[in-house]
């Protein structure tokens, strides 16, 4: 009977019982709560026993899943590590760079090519996800064995810094800045200072992620008090939020670093010089047992002199 239980359902039942979530193990395998209560039902049909016991706070454990949980939560770190052992021993695997969408196509991409001009002999691959982001709905940290679960060499991750069992580098601090067209420079209603902002609209990025800027913040540190900070257009993505200003649209608050490139095309302009430092920062993150290798180091340097330049441009 062993041999036909589906590794999957093992799979989710580790990482629900370890949570005792199922909408936790579901962030953290990058499917639904749903499929996370079927794939346990199916378990518990083919085991013949109960898993867990629902209660209206949650969930427990029970004795049967007590007993074969910690050997069964060794087992997939075993797997995990020897997975990632065998990638480690071959000194031309692909790097896998993790991050936030909005940084992989704000930040990253724009300067790609010159790490490739650099490093022509190192491919990688990069994986853009919102859960690298400090979220109240996600995981705090980035602990190493979740690097080692989905094969992640290197992340970048706006956070607080703070990632157990990694190795971890500060690329730089952001501001949160006003942003608009040079178009909302002329016109009926110049933004020529922060109480201008009544003549025009605002635009929210409204991405779910701890430490985001927002507008309420932002007006109270300027000292305005005759803008309405609630109204406006809002954007599920930070994307969104800048192609709109970059069209004339409004005035968009965003971190600095996002914009840079739109920024040093004159495809947006900061109407007034009060940004807004935030708690949060980017970090680098990778395992300490694969800092050190060649192609890891290589990518890691050209990202911090990167970084080093980003700030001493601001």
């Amino acid at each position: 009977m062993i041999e036909n239980l589906p590794f999957s359902a093992l799979r989710v039942f580790e990482s629900a019982a370890r949570h005792l979530s199922f909408k936790r193990a579901a962030e953290e395998l990058f499917i639904t709560p749903a499929a996370v209560s079927q794939q346990i039902k199916t378990l518990e049909h083919q085991l013949g026993i109960k898993l867990f016991n629902r209660h209206s706070r949650g969930l427990s454990l029970t004795e049967e899943a007590k007993v074969g949980l910690p050997m069964l939560t060794e087992g997939f770190e075993k797997l995990v590590d020897s997975v990632h052992r065998i990638r480690g021993a071959n000194e031309d695997a692909t790097l896998t760079v993790w991050m936030a969408p909005s940084f992989a196509a704000k930040w990253l991409i724009p300067r790609l090519h010159r790490f490739y001009e650099a490093c022509p002999g190192i491919d990688l691959n990069i994986t853009a996800s919102r859960n690298l982001i400090d979220s109240n709905t996600s995981k705090k940290t980035i602990p190493a064995e979740n690097f080692k679960r989905d094969n992640v060499d290197i992340a970048i991750r706006f956070g607080k810094g703070d990632y157990p069992g990694c190795r971890v580098d500060k690329l730089f601090s952001v501001n949160a800045i006003p942003l608009c067209s040079p178009r909302l420079l002329k016109g009926k209603h110049p933004l020529r200072s922060p109480e201008d902002l009544r003549f025009h609209t605002l635009l929210h990025d409204d991405t779910r992620y701890e430490g985001r800027p927002d507008w309420a913040t932002w007006l109270k540190a300027a000292a305005v008090d005759n803008v309405d900070s609630t109204h406006g257009v809002h954007f599920n993505h930070v994307n969104l939020a800048l192609t709109a200003a970059v069209e004339g649209q409004g005035v968009v608050l965003s971190i600095n670093a996002l914009a840079s490139e739109d920024i040093a095309a004159g495809r947006l302009v900061i109407p007034f010089d009060i940004g807004l430092p935030l708690e949060y920062a980017y970090y680098l993150i990778t395992l300490e047992e694969v800092t050190d290798h060649p192609n890891t180091a290589a990518f890691r340097e050209w990202l911090i002199e990167e970084a080093r330049q980003e700030e001493e441009s601001n």
